[in-house]
């Protein structure tokens, strides 16, 4: 359990991110749980790796920093917070097999946007309005993507706050955190409610052991920033989580049959 989640941390901290979307397919491809159970624990260890980052992440970048760009907070929590109890609620209704197969597609996705961010990003030059307007869809997007895997959502909050309103990447590290961290609380609110939920208070233990792992492989990996060349570390990792899509498709399908 610890080296497990030793090596989520690694691998999410050697790319910036908490590494969620590679335990999730390690808890249900290695520690048997059933979809929902994983996406829930995985929720919970995703909330405790955030709330232990974003104090590292206010000595780096300042809240009086952060403050100048509260608008950017406010127009994605606007779309974030419903698409979190949304997703949620999507999540504890579908079928297991549905549930496999969409958190297949979502790993293949987020393999996508892996490849198709780390780089050189240039803002968009948007009207106003219509910056709003994409910032409260793409919020809820993010939200709804992040409250079915049980993730932060960082892959995907942090360029789209570089693209979508121009903000230096490293501001917009800490700015995901500030929007992930209520969104993740309102999609945990939302699976609170179903009996699923009981599956945090039998492997507390194995939260624990995990989470620790996590945060301890998550400070390595900021140390190995940079000993891997992006240029190999990133088609790496997305070809991890394309395999582990193909693997929980393959569940899904023996699910299925059963």
């Amino acid at each position: 359990m610890f080296l497990s989640g030793a090596a989520v941390g690694v691998l999410g901290g050697m790319i910036g991110l908490g590494g969620a979307e590679f335990r999730l397919p390690l808890l249900i491809g290695l520690f048997g749980f059933a979809a929902l159970s994983a996406v829930i624990l995985n929720k919970a260890m995703s909330l405790v790796v955030v709330l232990t980052a974003l104090p590292a992440r206010l000595a780096a970048v300042p809240a009086a920093e952060l403050a100048g760009h509260w608008q950017v907070a406010v127009n994605l929590l606007a779309g974030s917070l419903l698409g979190a109890w949304a997703g949620a609620a999507w999540a504890v209704r579908m079928r297991t097999g549905a549930l496999y197969r969409v958190l297949a597609v979502l790993l293949v996705l987020m393999a996508a946007a892996l490849l198709a961010t780390h780089g050189d990003l240039a803002a968009l030059t948007l009207p106003t309005g219509v910056r709003t307007v994409a910032g409260v869809a793409a919020g809820f997007g993010i939200g709804v993507v992040a409250a079915i895997m049980g993730v932060a959502g960082g892959e995907l909050l942090i360029p789209t706050i570089v693209l979508l309103y121009g903000v230096d990447i490293k501001v917009a590290g800490s700015l995901s955190l500030l929007v992930s961290l209520p969104t993740m609380l309102v999609a945990f609110a939302r699976y609170s409610r179903d009996q699923s939920f009981v599956v945090l208070r039998e492997n507390l233990r194995f939260v624990v052991v995990m989470v620790i792992g996590s945060i301890t492989g998550a400070a390595l990996g900021g140390l190995l920033v940079g000993v891997v060349p992006d240029a190999v570390l990133i088609p790496t990792l997305a070809v991890i989580l394309s395999v582990s899509a193909v693997k929980l498709a393959r569940h899904r399908s023996v699910t299925a049959e059963r």
